[in-house]
């Protein structure tokens, strides 16, 4: 089913010269025909070289950060498939292909990775919490189309690629990545992949709080960018009830002695209430405007062809 297209596997990369051998050659075993693009992104070890040698085509971004080596790789390469994999030889590819098969019988535009180990070093306690928060908050907002948002082990279409505006900067594009899927109505599905830990001596790039607050922001920013009614309308509600608290008691007095003796007070209560229905017709109008953006993306999406 893939003889008569073209594969690409792209792996991000920052100081993995202790995995990154490893995982070319994992690629390389299971999926012979694809070429293997790896993206530096300012390593200060031996990375370019090790990756040279073990047949990859190397590129670099000098902008730090996970998203815009993502960001790049997407503007620069052109195939049919795309198989996105860490440079740190923690995923399994063995069942790739299979994947792919999928990905294209089923004319789906992402298939994510769902991490599976029994390793607790491998996927450890305060990650795998942050992973369900993150994910669950996501769901909440866009949908439960996915269990691990944060995979770093994804296959896309063409069509995903070309279309995807990738505005991130770091780690957080695992989350816009999964919102533009959900956002779009594409067709898209989850696996298992089996996770397994670093090898000894590597260490992880991700900064457990800092990436954290850095992602639950990224989701902030897209629930107002693409929900606002959703994101004004709960400040509406919020300062309304702000609002009438404040009140209640000026209202109380002003009935039992028809004087008004706190003033600041009822000043006070009316902006509040003036702010909530200022955001709720914020709220209604980019509603309106985020309803065109998504047309636009999606006839933008429909100019790439499913592939049969």
């Amino acid at each position: 089913m893939i003889k008569d297209i073209s594969i690409a596997v792209i792996i991000p990369c920052y100081n993995e010269e202790i995995t990154i051998k490893k995982t070319i050659q994992s690629c390389q075993g299971a999926l012979p025909t694809a070429t293997i693009y790896v993206y530096d992104n300012n390593s200060s070890d031996r990375t370019i070289q090790i990756a040279q040698t073990s047949g990859a085509i190397v590129r670099t971004e000098k902008l730090q950060g996970k998203g815009n080596v993502v960001r790049r790789m997407f503007a620069d390469i052109d195939a049919d498939i795309y198989v996105m994999v860490d440079g740190d030889a923690t995923y399994d590819m063995a069942n790739t292909q299979e994947l792919i098969d999928i990905l294209i019988s089923n004319n789906l535009d992402m298939i994510n990775g769902r991490r599976v180990t029994n390793i607790k070093s491998a996927y450890r306690r305060g990650h795998r919490l942050g992973n369900r928060l993150l994910t669950n908050a996501v769901s909440m907002m866009f949908g439960n189309r996915f269990d691990d948002l944060l995979s770093g082990y994804r296959i896309f279409s063409r069509r995903f690629v070309k279309t995807f505006p990738a505005m991130a900067r770091g780690f957080e594009i695992e989350t816009e990545l999964t919102v533009h899927a959900m956002e779009l109505r594409m067709p898209v599905a989850e696996y298992d992949v089996n996770y397994s830990d670093r090898p000894e001596g590597s260490e992880s790039k991700l900064r457990t709080y800092q990436d954290g607050f850095r992602i639950l922001k990224t989701i902030a920013v897209l629930v107002r960018e693409e929900r606002p009614l959703t994101f004004f309308g709960g400040a509406f509600f919020l300062l309304v009830g702000l609002s009438l608290l404040l009140a209640w008691p000026v209202f109380s007095t002003y009935l039992e002695t028809g004087l008004v003796p706190r003033l600041p007070t009822a000043i006070l209560s009316t902006g509040l209430m003036l702010l909530g229905f200022l955001n709720l017709a914020c709220g209604l109008i980019l509603d309106t405007v985020t309803l065109g953006r998504r047309e636009l993306k999606r006839i933008a999406y429909l100019r790439y062809a499913a592939r049969n």
